[in-house]
């Protein structure tokens, strides 16, 4: 067989409006005229034939070249910011970025290309206030420093601007996969990054932020946080008035919904009002260590496309101490079994990889760094994973699940939904 699947997509209709897109590219070596009966796009591995099945890292990197890893959760621009101030001038992604603490980060650009990494979302991560008051309405920088944040993530992409593309759809991103290119997607990490307004929101989707973790390790004031290894008490008893608010103007915008990090009434709360699909964009599964932050079983119920279900994707996350209990002995093989077992809960439809590279102070063996994501695929190769569940481990399933996001929020304003004009109860200046 001579090529492979390139993020499938049940959705044929999207794959017709790429190839008929007045932004089409004109490809030379990729090959994007194949569709098959779910809508896959295929795309043309020259001179290669299929590796043997007795050698499954060969056989992973086969596959990974045309259907790439899009990482859910990578911290390239808080990296950027602890480490350089912001200045990318003095940031150089072709070699190991020595950060000034002496970090070196698990992205650079000859490390993603080993790895086939095709796209990931940039986290537009700040802290969480020191103390936000009993009602979250001490003043606070976050909504600055966010656009700082996603400034400097702009100004990477534009030094680089034969790497990386700046996408805002499932069909941008493909393009940009297509074209050899590394998509790149924005995702703020916590509401408090609003500073309490819907208003702040739908600016930060005119500037391409296209998922929102509801919290970080701390409540705000439209939900409760489930904490990082201990649980925070809760505020609202899961999402807040204003948070229910929230959860309507994402879907109406076309933001995704990120459930990690929240309180697990929460996640129930926001899956039972969402009408788009969600993701934990970084997330290990609690059955393997029952800490706050790992999503458990009871959230893990609720997704997949059956009745009474929502579509969504659970992306793993490769911190050690998330994935076992004081992170030890952790390598490829335990972060492959969270794999498998988020899968055995939802199925392999709704699996995806949020790795939480350069914000996380230590790696599991054999997954050091962005170049390692091969190692994991051919884990699962000798589990019995097929190229077509792999396909969609890498991104497909992400993407199907964007699709949905996208059409519910087109769906919603052919309805004629509004922007909602809610506002903080216990604000004062309004």
């Amino acid at each position: 067989m001579s090529s492979q699947p390139l993020l499938p997509s049940n959705h044929p209709e999207h794959i017709a409006s790429v190839i008929a897109s007045k932004r089409r590219i004109l490809f030379t070596t990729i090959l994007t005229t194949v569709l098959l009966i779910a809508g896959i796009i295929f795309v043309s591995v020259k001179g290669e034939g299929v590796p043997s099945s007795k050698d499954p890292l060969k056989l992973a990197n086969y596959y990974l070249k045309s259907s790439p890893v899009i990482d859910g959760h990578i911290d390239l621009p808080i990296f950027a910011r602890a480490g350089f101030g912001n200045n990318i001038d003095n940031m150089d992604l072709y070699g190991d970025l020595k950060n000034r603490y002496g970090l070196i980060s698990h992205l650079n650009i000859p490390k993603a290309r080993k790895g086939h990494l095709g796209g990931f979302f940039w986290s537009i991560y700040i802290d969480c206030p020191k103390d936000a008051g009993p009602d979250f309405l001490t003043p606070y920088n976050g909504p600055r420093d966010t656009l700082e944040q996603i400034d400097v993530a702009m100004n990477l992409m534009d030094k680089y601007s034969d790497v990386f593309q700046l996408c805002k759809t499932a069909d941008e991103v493909m393009e940009a996969v297509a074209s050899g290119k590394i998509a790149s997607l924005m995702g703020m990490e916590g509401a408090h990054s609003l500073g309490n307004s819907l208003g702040a929101l739908r600016m930060f989707h005119a500037l391409g932020v296209r998922y929102m973790t509801l919290t970080h390790g701390c409540n705000n004031a439209f939900a409760d946080s489930g904490g990082i290894f201990q649980p925070v008490t809760p505020h609202w008893g899961g999402l807040s008035d204003l948070g229910k608010d929230l959860i309507f103007e994402m879907n109406r915008l076309g933001v995704f919904i990120d459930l990690s990090h929240v309180s697990d009434q929460t996640a129930l709360d926001a899956l039972s009002i969402t009408r788009a699909p969600v993701i934990l964009s970084h997330s290990c599964a609690r059955a393997f260590n029952n800490i706050s932050r790992n999503v458990p079983d009871e959230v893990l119920s609720k997704l997949g496309r059956g009745k009474h279900k929502v579509d969504g994707v659970v992306m793993v996350n490769f911190l050690p101490t998330f994935a076992a209990p004081g992170g030890v002995g952790v390598d490829v093989k335990t972060i492959a079994d969270h794999v498998e077992y988020i899968a055995s809960k939802t199925s392999r439809d709704h699996v995806g990889i949020g790795s939480d590279f350069d914000g996380i102070d230590a790696v599991p063996r054999g997954l050091e760094d962005v170049s390692m994501y091969p190692n994991l695929f051919a884990e699962l190769i000798t589990r019995g994973w097929k190229q077509d569940e792999l396909a969609g481990l890498a991104g497909g399933n992400l993407l199907r699940a964007m699709r949905g996001m996208e059409a519910t929020s087109l769906k919603m304003k052919q309805e004629g939904k509004k922007p909602s004009m809610a506002v903080y109860a216990k604000r004062t200046d309004l």
